[in-house]
């Protein structure tokens, strides 16, 4: 699934946009925790949905080798974010969904859970 379906599922909008290069989505893990994030072994086609919308977000993600964030519960990407999102070629994509529901609507669509 790329970004822009994605988006389109959670009534949400992408702030950057970089699926193309990246490939689709295939996977996703839920966590505001960035040390359980640091822990993840295969983040390929991955995408971290998160409450935590800072800087150490965008740090977190380019470690771990994930290309693509939805920020749920309405969180905003800072300029600061998307400027770091665009330099390490980053999707972010923005939502009002909670992490549950946002989980859900991408489990009912065929992305799998990391675990």
């Amino acid at each position: 699934m790329n970004s822009s379906e994605i988006a389109k599922l959670l009534e949400g909008k992408i702030i950057t946009s970089f699926s193309d290069i990246h490939g689709k989505v295939e996977k996703a893990f839920t966590s505001d925790l960035m040390s359980d994030v640091l822990t993840l072994n295969d983040c390929e086609n991955l995408v971290l949905i998160t409450g935590l919308a800072n800087i150490q977000t965008l740090r977190t993600v380019e470690m771990a080798g994930i290309y693509c964030v939805i920020l749920v519960r309405g969180k905003k990407a800072s300029d600061e974010m998307i400027e770091l999102a665009q330099e390490n070629e980053t999707t972010i994509i923005e939502t009002a969904y909670s992490a549950f529901r946002t989980s859900a609507v991408l489990y009912n669509q065929g992305i799998k859970s990391l675990y």
